[in-house]
């Protein structure tokens, strides 16, 4: 093979002298390249055994240097362990002479702390004992790793004991001082038991706890007295009293005890938290057993004046001694775009008529959570469905009375400059259900919101079929007085349309009023599930509603494409009928083209001019009526047969596309 590379033609074997002396020459110089090679490698063997000797004897020094290193630094740790050993007994007996000595001062504080503990506690000097049994208590933390020591134990039960003693002593003359059953209170408050409030705070949580108790219950106990449930001030039409027996209640303790308790227990908001779940219990029972004379105005009374004074407390207390002690930050939601985004804070009188140009206002912040709403009002919550069946009643009655007005009044006025306005009886649903809505959700957030919303899908159907579809105006199919001649006719072309001017402009404004349902009842959802408690959010769904409103819109806009394509109809007709072989000569516009010119003239900028507010269902119409109209041009354009060729220009001539841009 490298024969055949060297010479792969006869024609190469002319040069084989050539790659002869090619191949001789790198021979002699592979030879030279061994001869030299093999002569190098006879002294290598010399050389390697002499750098070998030099090396291990390198090692041998570099070994006895480390050993030499290595002793040296052995000595020299030895001396510096005998040089620093006083130094570290000296540093461990400074280190335990100074614990020894700060545990006997402690020691001694302890002792003497304990001896004036017990003399002061006999005594009854608790502005003292305050102080003492604080710092007692601190230096006993220090010996808690010596209670093995008897005395220190015993010092420690010592202790002990007279903080028992205190405890007992202190409840003791809280007891004496506000007997559960007396009768007479105290004339005012009393240093003793002030300062006993501060030994209070030391001692044991229990004992703190027992006195707030003790106190408040004794300054509760004429409020359950005079608010039983067999009497006539406990009913729901007097609930005012109550809160006015409270305030009265708190502004005589701040007169006679504030200065009593410390300003950490926060002693007026525990009574009117107190007062609050005595109420809501007791309003509890007596709704339970009076449940049949509940009424919805008696019941918004007492829930009103309920709130209002939930509200004054959030304002004069922070709500630190509720059980969850937290108050939520204010939140500020997205821009409003309805009524059920607006300012809430306002009277339930408010009613303002949502109008589209008012869609965009931004919405004010909203009010901080209330961390006293629910304590009292919570026990209407099992009573709301007397609330609930009247927003039922009332929302029944206000569909009728939209029913009655629209029958009274009439479809609205042609009046093509408002761009189609939305029926008024709309904004004033939506209005009341929004008043709805904010009082319920004072009321609960739970249960009752679930029911409301029921009763508010269930007026939105309503709605949408009785006021909306229930009035949008009836398709005729009968036309046979009219002939093809009038039809073709140009001024009587005005006679074809089977709705009046009233009636296209109340599909117009039918259609417009219910794109604002559909659009505030999607903002009505989002607001319903933002009130609703987290765990019912999944309960509330409008699309059903929102869907009934998109069907609403798609039967306007399709009454309106039936109407002007109905008024097209015998044109096209004639078209088909027309004798086009007989045409001898192509004139100017056919009468058909005319007639249909002329009703789309009529209808299209009625149509545009009251739907300006909603464009996009507009265009909707024009794109149906195009997808209806012209395929029933074609089809009755093959319907013209037979035809000449002069016929066949005329209709090209006089067809709509030629004249595409009037019509």
């Amino acid at each position: 093979e490298y024969i055949n590379t060297l010479f792969p033609t006869e024609q190469s074997l002319a040069n084989i002298d050539e790659v002869v002396n090619k191949i001789r020459l790198k021979i002699r110089r592979l030879d030279d390249n061994i001869r030299t090679v093999v002569r190098g490698q006879t002294n290598v063997g010399q050389d390697g055994r002499q750098a070998l000797e030099e090396a291990q004897k390198a090692i041998q020094q570099l070994f006895g240097k480390i050993k030499d290193i290595k002793d040296k630094a052995e000595k020299s740790e030895q001396m510096v362990k005998e040089i620093t050993r006083d130094i570290k007994q000296l540093d461990h007996a400074k280190r335990h002479l100074t614990t020894s000595i700060t545990t006997l001062n402690h020691l001694h504080m302890l002792a003497g702390g304990v001896d004036s503990l017990e003399a002061m506690t006999r005594r009854r000097q608790y502005g003292e004992v305050a102080n003492l049994l604080q710092g007692v208590v601190n230096v006993l933390e220090h010996f808690n790793k010596y209670m093995g020591i008897p005395q220190i134990r015993q010092l420690s039960e010592r202790v002990k004991a007279a903080q028992n003693e205190l405890g007992q002593q202190i409840l003791a003359d809280f007891e004496e001082a506000f007997p559960s059953q007396g009768t007479k209170r105290p004339g005012g408050p009393s240093n003793v038991l002030r300062d006993a409030c501060l030994v209070a705070n030391v001692l044991d949580p229990r004992i703190k706890q027992e006195i707030i108790k003790k106190f408040i219950k004794q300054h509760l106990s004429e409020y359950l007295v005079l608010f039983q449930e067999n009497q006539d001030v406990a009913w729901l039409d007097k609930i005012d009293r109550r809160y006015a027996w409270i305030k009265r209640q708190l502004v005589d303790y701040e007169e006679k005890y504030g200065r009593m308790f410390p300003p950490e227990w926060c002693m007026t908001e525990r009574i009117a938290v107190e007062f609050c779940h005595v109420t809501r219990a007791e309003l509890a029972k007596i709704m339970r057993t009076r449940a049949k004379e509940i009424e919805v105005k008696l019941l918004l009374f007492a829930i009103q004046r309920t709130t209002n004074f939930e509200g004054l407390l959030a304002k004069r207390f922070s709500g630190c001694t509720l059980a969850d002690g937290t108050v939520k930050k204010p939140e500020v939601p997205p821009p409003s775009t309805n009524p059920f985004l607006e300012d809430e804070t306002g009277t339930e009188t408010d009613e303002i008529v949502i109008e589209k140009s008012d869609m965009d206002k931004p919405k004010k912040p909203k009010v901080p959570d209330n961390p006293f709403h629910g304590i009292v009002s919570k026990c209407f919550e099992p009573h709301l469905y007397v609330y609930i069946e009247s927003q039922d009643k009332n929302l029944g009655e206000l569909i009728d009375r939209f029913v009655a007005d629209f029958k009274a009044q009439g479809p609205p006025k042609p009046n093509v400059d408002e761009g189609g306005a939305v029926l008024p009886s709309c904004a004033d649903l939506f209005v009341y259900y929004k008043k709805c809505m904010v009082q319920c959700s004072q009321l609960s957030t739970g249960e009752p919101m679930i029911a409301l919303t029921t009763i508010f899908q269930k007026y939105l159907r309503e709605y949408a079929w009785k006021i909306l579809s229930g009035n949008l105006p009836k398709t005729t199919s009968s036309s046979g007085g009219l002939t093809i001649t009038s039809l073709l006719k140009e001024k009587e072309g005005s006679e074809v349309a089977k709705f009046t001017l009233e009636e296209l402009c109340l599909i117009c404004s039918i259609l417009s009023t219910a794109e604002y349902c559909l659009a505030t009842t999607q903002q009505l959802e989002e607001k319903l599930k933002e009130k609703v408690d987290a765990s019912l959010v999944e309960r509330i769904n409008l699309t059903g509603e929102m869907d009934t409103f998109s069907i609403v819109i798609s039967n306007s806009i399709q009454l309106l494409v039936q109407d002007l394509d109905a008024a097209c109809d015998p044109a096209l007709t004639a078209m088909s009928k027309m004798q086009w072989q007989n045409v001898e000569h192509v004139g100017d516009q056919s009468p058909y083209v005319t007639s249909v010119i002329l009703h789309i003239k009529q209808n299209v900028p009625i149509i545009r001019d009251n739907l300006a507010s909603t464009r996009k269902y507009f265009t909707q119409f024009c794109i149906k009526f195009a997808n209806s109209f012209i395929p029933k041009f074609i089809n009755h354009l093959f319907k013209c047969k037979p035809i000449s060729m002069v016929g066949a220009e005329q209709v090209r001539k006089s067809s709509f596309w030629s004249k595409g841009a009037e019509s």
